[in-house]
Order: C-alpha cells, then structure tokens, then sequence
C-alpha cells in the first residue's frame, strides 16, 4: 500500500517535471536572447558614453550596469514562463525584499555607486579637470563607480567618495577658459595713486601670459596702517594651476621692479612702543600720566614710596590726636 501510493507521487512528479521542459526549454532560449541583448546594451551604452567624451573605465561601468540591469529583466521573464504558477509580480516582491537586506548591509557602497553614475551622466566636471573638493585641490584623473581618482599638485593621488562629491560643494578651476588673478601691494601715503596706477597697469600689461582682454585693473581697497592698500587683478588663459602660479610670479616680479624704478614707495608695517612706568604716582591719572620714561632730574616717585608716606602720615595723625585726648581735663 505504502510502496504503490508512493510510485504514484513519483509518477506524478515525472508527469510535472515533463510538463515542465517545454517551458523550460523556451526559458533557456528567452534567456540566451536576453544575453545577446544585453551584450548589445552593454556595446552601445559604452559607445553613446565615449561620444559624450567619458573615460574608457566610465564608458566601461555604465555599459556593464545597463548589460546587468539587461541580464536580470531576462532571467525575470525566463522564470516567470519557466515556472507559470510564480508570477512576475512574485518575482519582483522577491526582487524587492532582498534589494532592501542588500541595501541596508551595503548603505554606503550603494549610495556611492549611484553617486558616482548620477556624476557619469550629469557630468559636472570630466576627465582632466582641476577641482577643489574641500581640503583637496587637484586634477580628475578618472571617475570610477565608487570614488573619483584625484592627483594633487604634488603628485599624489587622492580617493574621494562619490558621495561626497556629490552632495558636498566643489569648485571646478578649469570650468572656463578664463581665470582672474589678483594680490594685494601698498604704496607710500605720500605718492600718488594714479601714478601708481598706471604703472602697475603698464606693468601687468608686459607680463608673459596676462591677457589684454579683459585688461588688467589696479584698484584701491582701503587705507591700511603701513599706507595705501591696492589690489591688482588681471585674466590668463588657460586657467590650469601651473599657469596661475607662473603668472602670478611674473606679474608681482614686473609689478614691484616698475614701482621701485618709478620711485614709488612700497612700505611695511612700522611699530611704535611706547613704555609706561606703572608704578608712578601719577599712574591712573589722564592728565599727569606720561608716556615713556620719566625724564629730568626730578621723575615722579615711585607709587610705593608714596603709599608710605601716606600711611606714616595718617598714622602720626592718629598718635597726635591720641595724645591730645589724653591731656584734656576730667
């Protein structure tokens, strides 16, 4: 009895499993499609990326996500018409629910990996740019899926997190051909700011590397303690770092050789101690205080010197007062 009703199961799991290989065998075929697609997304997603000027590696991930996301529509249909009893909408819950566990174990290295697609599609800086992304200032050498590969100036490079790029502030240098430079001089109080002016003009305007268009300016920003502060700024082009840093060396060079042949002054900071002798008699007092030293023969006395004789004075008083009490009459 036992042994018949289990032949029976066996023959009817035999009879499921033969209905069961033609739906298998046009899931494999759905599926082998689905892969030559997906070889074909994968060929045209890197192509339209390196004709919008992406890296190699950049126009690699994006063709090998859009081929995945391919791969996994094609397993999804191959097992919905494998097995007709699940459902696509079973699939995806299952889908779902997993995708949830895998993004929470995996936060970080999913928030940086659609950061660093939204940056390969949005593009708001490519490949070769110079950037400042908060303490780090260099040029982009690749975007990879997870982080943005940066070297520094002195040759170091540099990993920063998609993510952060992305919802931090960064400053693209080289986003413009041009790029304005400008440092701070002061000139003598006695000389003459248009005649400075125009030399500082003339000076620019002979520098190696500084555009006449937009022209150079030297502008006046303040009266400071040394004496009249200025500001010259002028435009280069290209406006990479190393040509910002030969610029601006030859233009401070030619700015300061025209101002001193031209005979105006270029002055630093001056200082003027003044020391006050704190233990004077006249220390407190606004209008015996001196400054400086005591000068003469006959300087104010020193405070303690008067503080006993104040205390000598009151103190014989008191004595004298005493005395005279003693002698009144009964």
């Amino acid at each position: 009895m036992i042994f018949s009703e289990a032949l029976g199961r066996l023959e009817g799991l035999g009879r499921s499993a033969a209905a069961l290989v033609p739906g298998l065998v046009i899931a494999l075929v759905l599926f082998g499609i689905g892969l030559l697609v997906a070889r074909g997304v994968r060929a045209a997603v890197r192509r339209a990326a390196e004709l919008r000027e992406a890296s190699p590696g950049s126009a690699s991930v994006l063709g090998r996500i859009a081929g995945g996301m391919t791969i996994l529509v094609s397993f999804l249909v191959a097992a919905s018409v494998a097995f007709p009893s699940v459902s696509a909408a079973d699939l995806f819950n299952l889908l779902g629910i997993g995708g949830v566990a895998i993004g929470f174990a995996f936060r970080d290295v999913l928030q940086n990996l659609l950061a660093g697609i939204l940056i390969l599609l949005t593009r708001p800086f490519v490949i070769g740019d110079q950037i400042r992304a908060g303490s780090h200032e260099g040029t982009v050498e690749d975007v990879w899926v997870r982080a943005t590969v940066l070297r520094t100036y002195d040759n170091q490079r540099v990993l920063i997190p998609n993510a952060t790029l992305f919802v931090d502030k960064i400053t693209v240098i080289t986003a413009h051909d041009k790029r304005r430079l400008a440092f701070p001089l002061t000139i003598g109080n006695g000389d003459g700011i248009g005649d400075a002016r125009r030399v500082i003009v003339e000076a620019l305007r002979g520098t190696e590397g500084v555009l006449a268009d937009p022209a150079p300016e030297a502008l006046v920003t303040g009266l400071g303690s040394a004496g009249v502060d200025m500001t010259a700024r002028f435009w280069i082009d290209p406006p990479r770092r190393r040509d910002a840093v030969d610029a601006l060396d030859y233009a401070i060079s030619n700015v300061k050789d025209a101002l001193t042949a031209a005979g105006i002054d270029l002055p630093y900071p001056t200082s003027q101690i003044l020391l006050h002798d704190q233990t004077e008699a006249t220390d407190g007092d606004r209008t015996c205080q001196r400054e400086g030293w005591p000068a003469g023969k006959t300087p104010p006395r020193a405070r303690w010197q008067v503080l006993r004789e104040d205390r000598d004075h009151e103190s014989g008083g008191s004595e004298r007062k005493g005395s005279e009490r003693k002698g009144d009459p009964a």
